[in-house]
């Protein structure tokens, strides 16, 4: 039996309603894993009856914060923000550390969630704690890890130490995985805790399997068809993805290689790859009936804090090919969800166990459906209303510790 999948916009209310900032430079209609699982927590703790003000930057021609399309509410509130290099449509917050004191002086929250460890980030934490407001950090993008992708890998201590500064200063950091959790716990980072990830079953489901999609992708029912869904950027690894479907292809010669999504390795990934389809980004229902309409997800991202996309496939009914870390090591298994492969660090070696496993599940075609069954089963247990749950009692205890600390200095 499986637990009950229950709407995060549908949790019961909570007894101790709270009153939270949360500070990001990431948000909706923005398409990333960050601004998806930050909208879901909003919605849903403002379901339980909490009030939650989003402070964020400004995206570029945006008039007004409340636009229906940004999943706004009027209390929300818009900085200036400047483009973030490499990130299309992404903009980065510029320091405000006076307009947020006079918000803050105004309106006090109990907590500030930071999520996001850029200018506004910094701003809000100092603000925060001259005031007294407790705060807790997301650990959402490993952004140290990315150094290494764009040639600068000289720079990962300083930008691991620049991170560990800021989250240490926070009541609790909060990392998807228990993994993850120790392993930042081991590189000096105070304070870890896990706030897990869910998924949204009834979006994304096996049911929103459609051939009219197949047929515009120029396949037929029978056809083996390997997605990937991510941004097309050099810290997701694309290169290894298109080896390791070079070599699935081998075995089954009629393979297609779906890719959603964009980014600055695009235009040379088409010109490399002219038999790939390159689907650009997609949202909503039409990115569910993407996942649904494949046959096996492909993710060789060694880069995530969690992958959202992983989940999302698993909901989606697909077997799924990854590396055994982050929301792959939590959520697959290999020969029952998918393939999970273990990551060493070596790059070599690891590129060639993922290409290895890619050809191996060449060989069996058969066993994916049934790999693609048990995923749906397992992905029907991961409950966005528990993870709100676990955030709103995440935040209650960073309040009633610097109550209680406040308490003791008093006395």
């Amino acid at each position: 039996m499986h637990a009950t999948v229950t709407d995060s916009r549908h949790c019961p209310p909570s007894p101790n309603a709270l009153d939270l900032a949360l500070v990001t430079e990431t948000w909706p209609p923005e398409v990333n894993g960050v601004a998806h699982t930050l909208a879901r927590l909003v919605e849903g703790m403002r379901g339980r009856g909490h009030q939650v003000q989003v402070l964020r930057p400004r995206r570029a021609g945006e008039v007004r914060a409340s636009a229906p399309d940004t999943g706004s509410a009027p209390e929300d509130v818009v900085f200036p923000g400047m483009p973030l290099p490499g990130y299309q449509g992404l903009r980065m917050g510029l320091p405000a550390a006076r307009r947020l004191t006079r918000l803050w002086r105004a309106r006090r929250p109990d907590a500030v969630y930071i999520a996001t460890e850029g200018p506004l980030g910094h701003s809000a934490l100092r603000v925060a704690r001259g005031l007294g407001i407790p705060v807790a950090s997301g650990f959402h993008t490993q952004f140290d890890g990315y150094a290494e992708y764009y040639g600068v890998g000289w720079l990962t201590p300083v930008v691991r130490a620049l991170l560990r500064r800021f989250h240490n200063r926070c009541a609790v950091t909060l990392a998807p995985t228990q993994a993850l959790a120790d392993e930042l716990a081991g590189q000096g980072f105070q304070r870890m805790a896990v706030m897990a990830r869910g998924v949204d079953t009834r979006r994304f489901a096996p049911a929103r399997r459609s051939s009219v999609l197949r047929q515009q992708w120029g396949v037929d029912d029978t056809t083996p068809v390997v997605l990937y869904v991510g941004r097309l950027a050099p810290e997701k690894n694309l290169p290894l993805a298109f080896a390791a479907f070079r070599a699935l292809q081998q075995r089954l010669p009629a393979a297609r290689l779906v890719l959603v999504g964009d980014g600055p390795a695009r235009a040379a990934l088409e010109r490399e790859h002219p038999d790939a389809l390159f689907a650009g980004q997609q949202v909503g229902a039409d990115l569910a009936g993407y996942y649904a309409s494949a046959d096996l997800f492909l993710f060789p991202s060694s880069s995530e804090t969690f992958g959202n996309v992983v989940i999302e496939a698993l909901a989606s009914g697909l077997p799924v090919l990854a590396f055994d870390i982050a929301a792959a090591h939590e959520h697959v298994t290999s020969g029952v969800h998918g393939a999970s492969v273990p990551f060493t660090g070596a790059a070599a070696e690891d590129a060639a166990a993922f290409v290895a496993t890619a050809a191996a599940l060449g060989d069996d075609p058969q066993g994916w459906g049934e790999m693609g069954a048990h995923a749906r089963s397992h992905a029907r247990e991961l409950d966005w209303a528990q993870v709100v749950r676990q955030f709103e009692d995440i935040c209650q205890q960073i309040i009633e510790e610097t109550r209680d600390a406040s308490a003791a200095m008093d006395g």
